[in-house]
């Protein structure tokens, strides 16, 4: 029985592929199914109407025009063009043509040759006819993209299958039995696709790897790591490399170095840093100026070229911060021990020391290969409490530096430096890393004091090499930067700001508008658009990525700026002290175009690194807000979509969706230009900003989704009463609601150095 149906299965398979083949070979003649099955020497009546059949399918699908009734004709072919192929879970596949990035074109699953999320593939665009969107066909696979899919593994008897959690993927992939490496039903694993036959709905693919139990908080944490391509575990053979490196702190090397050991210095950092990659010392000079020394690790000291160390770390290129652990760029034994600056250790560094005056004026400066030892280990809590209160160890070195950098601070807004200054989330977790309880980290002086003199340290780097003295031609080296505001986005913006009474320059320099930007961020302080207009001037910038092509720092107002000062746990540091190092010393400017491509990989893995980082906060607001199903919290919506509104919970920074099909006293039409849903009849507007109230009504922990309902003053879904009866939603936004959980308030930032 099954040999006779994969027999007829085939048989079809073949008819179809010789009819396609003499369609392909018609260009614009026109023919029945007549003329086709006498072509291909059919001649029975069951086999002419199977060809009927299948012209009649493809004219259906508008592979073909029905010119005349029973006639047909191949549209106009089209163009061929390259491109990159764009896979989405909802059918919405479509291609992205090189050279138009902003443009994707539809491609139906049937034309799709199943080319996979990031495949560079050879399409046919169909010519455009009038009243329909363009659409295009798969023609060759170029260059697949090795990708491998997460999800959950259902065994049973004859077949396994993975529910894939993947946003790329709608279908489930099959898998033999023989692949499945040990896994069982439950089980979360890695899969890479092997497989998907023209003609099947479900790819074919293998086990790579098992991640454990669905569900388990290290396989959800390993999960997605792996879903954005970034490794979970630390290779042994790098390990054991990194363990057999001594600190090798000799008398000849501390010879060859400036000494500072006997410098007053210390650290500022996380309460639960374990890697300490920077410090600072301060000494008054006998003319009364200050000596403030940036020390930063020497990683490159024990980490060389060519290493299997220095491999690894290329190929991360950065640490990566999930919401319970940090998954290091270097081994453990360099990280947070050789090259971690400890209190009472003596430590090889990497410096920037600066003479200033009591204006914080830089006099001069020096960059040098240090020896240094640090005398005592600062919580950014523990600085604040002597900033605040003047008393503790070292007082008068730390209000001495948060005094200089304020005035840096002060003078770096003066000259364009934009200034966002956002909480960011945290979560409390039990030992199983299980949300209990969410907590803001807000930036403080402490904070602020070691962020001003990074920057100070990271400019002066980029400006040692980008600004050569005489006539001499720059070398080539790791820059920071920063692009101009999307000029578009940048409108909006000063034209929603100029509704609320607020003015922002979209033209003149870059100075004169992030001054403009900073003087309306400053005045909505406290007032309703606070949120629409600060989340639109975030919105408005652009990303910042390294580059060997300096255009400087938009976003900061600087000519000049790198990463000098986190090695430990950025890549790009490592390659900018290499650099210093070797043009220091006279050497020979090094091959942009390779030292571009390591750029470009950075800034790519910085990307993917800050995406699994976001991943891991959405799944534990939604573990949060699982056990919370039923409150009710003040919101604010953060986002505006034609499938719903985004809010953002004030109490917990929590997000979660209010689906527009809940919406139900209206019909609302999405406004992209004005970031707003409006009712039809009602003229009901919900906006980027607005305040709103919402009760937690589903989450989906695997796809991290959090539903909430808006409600009314009274507490009911909104275009309901007390009866299930639609009512007008102008009475949903007053009276105050019943208040979730409470929330400790702890302050405190750590990752804005890291970013910027």
């Amino acid at each position: 029985m099954a040999n006779s149906r994969n027999a007829r299965k085939n048989a079809f398979r073949e008819l179809h592929a010789a009819i396609d083949d003499f369609i392909s070979r018609q260009g614009n003649k026109t023919f029945n199914y007549k003329q086709v099955a006498h072509a291909l020497g059919i001649d029975t009546k069951p086999q002419q109407k199977a060809v009927a059949m299948r012209l009649a399918e493809l004219e259906f699908d508008g592979i073909l025009v029905e010119v005349a009734p029973g006639k047909y004709q191949a549209p106009s072919r089209g163009t061929e063009a390259i491109g990159t192929f764009s896979r989405r879970s909802n059918g919405k596949n479509g291609v992205i043509l090189d050279g138009e990035e902003d443009n994707l074109i539809f491609v139906a699953e049937r034309n799709s040759m199943h080319a996979l999320n990031g495949d560079r593939v050879k399409v046919l665009v169909a010519a455009h006819r009038k009243g329909q969107e363009p659409e295009c066909k798969v023609l060759e696979i170029i260059e697949p993209n090795d990708q491998q899919f997460i999800g959950t593994l259902t065994v049973e008897r004859h077949i396994a299958t993975l529910n894939t959690d993947s946003k790329f993927l709608a279908n489930d992939i099959f898998i033999p039995k023989g692949k499945l490496k040990g896994g069982k039903t439950g089980d979360k694993a890695i899969v890479r696709i092997t497989d998907w036959p023209a003609d099947d709905k479900n790819p074919r693919g293998e086990v790579i790897d098992i991640l454990g139990k669905n569900g388990e908080n290290n396989t959800e944490m390993h999960a997605i790591l792996a879903e954005f391509g970034l490794p979970y575990r630390y290779p042994e053979n790098v390990d054991k490399a990194a363990q057999r490196i001594d600190a090798g702190i000799t008398p000849e090397v501390i010879a060859s170095r400036l000494d500072m050991r006997d410098v007053t210095t210390f650290t500022i950092d996380p309460r639960d840093a374990k890697d300490f990659d920077d410090a600072l010392s301060i000494r008054r000079l006998p003319d009364g100026h200050y000596e403030v020394g940036v020390h930063i690790a020497d990683v490159t000291h024990y980490v060389t070229p060519d290493t299997i160390i220095e491999k690894e770390a290329q190929k991360r290129a950065t640490s990566v911060y999930l919401v319970d652990r940090v998954v290091p760029m270097l081994p453990e034994h360099l990280s947070n021990g050789i090259c971690s600056l400890r209190p009472d250790e003596e430590k090889l560094t990497f410096s920037c020391v600066f003479v200033m005056d009591d204006d914080a004026k830089v006099l001069s400066h020096r960059i040098a290969r240090t020896v240094t030892r640090s005398d005592r280990r600062f919580t950014y809590e523990e600085a604040q409490e002597v900033i605040e209160t003047g008393h503790g160890d070292f007082a008068e070195e730390i209000i001495t530096l948060d005094r200089l950098a304020k005035i840096l601070r002060k003078r770096r807004y003066e000259h364009g430096s934009v200034e966002f200054d956002r909480e960011e989330v945290r979560f409390e977790i039990d030992k199983d890393g299980h949300p209990i309880d969410v907590f803001f980290k807000e930036s403080k002086d402490s904070n602020k004091l070691i962020e001003e003199f990074m920057l100070l340290a990271n400019r002066t780097v980029a400006a040692e090499i980008g600004v050569p003295k005489g006539k001499k031609k720059p070398k080539a080296f790791v820059y920071r930067i920063h692009d101009q505001p999307d000029v578009t986005r940048l409108t909006d913006l000063a034209a929603i700001a100029r509704n609320f009474g607020y003015k922002i320059k979209t033209t003149g320099t870059a100075k004169d508008i992030n001054k403009s930007i900073n003087r309306m961020l400053a005045d909505v302080k406290g007032k309703g658009e606070e949120n629409l207009l600060s989340v639109l001037a975030i919105r408005s910038m652009a990303k910042a990525i390294y580059s060997t092509d300096n255009i400087g720092h938009y976003g900061l107002g600087f000519d000049y700026y790198t990463h000098f000062t986190s090695p430990i746990r950025r890549y790009p540091d490592m390659m900018v002290h290499r650099l210093l190092d070797k043009y220091l010393s006279g050497g020979r400017s090094v091959n942009v175009e390779k030292l571009e491509e390591q750029c470009k990989h950075s800034s790519q893995m910085e990307q993917l690194a800050a995406n699994a980082e976001r991943s891991s906060i959405k799944y534990k607001q939604c573990e949060y807000l699982a056990d919370r199903l039923g409150e009710i919290y003040d919101g604010v919506i953060s986002g505006v979509t034609e499938w719903g509104l985004y809010v953002e919970l004030n109490e917990n920074k929590c997000e979660g969706l209010v689906p527009i099909r809940d919406l139900a006293d209206d019909y609302y039409d999405f406004d992209e230009k004005n970031y707003c849903l409006v009712g039809r009849k009602t003229h009901t507007r919900y906006t980027l900003g607005d305040c709103v109230r919402v009760q937690v009504a589903r989450a989906n922990i695997e796809k991290r989704m959090v539903d909430f309902s808006l409600l009314d003053d009274k507490g009911r879904p909104v275009g309901e009463d007390a009866k299930g009866k639609e009512v007008s939603v102008k009475e949903a936004l007053s009276g105050r609601p019943k208040s979730g959980r409470g929330s400790k308030q702890r302050r405190g930032a750590d990752r804005t150095r890291r970013r910027r």
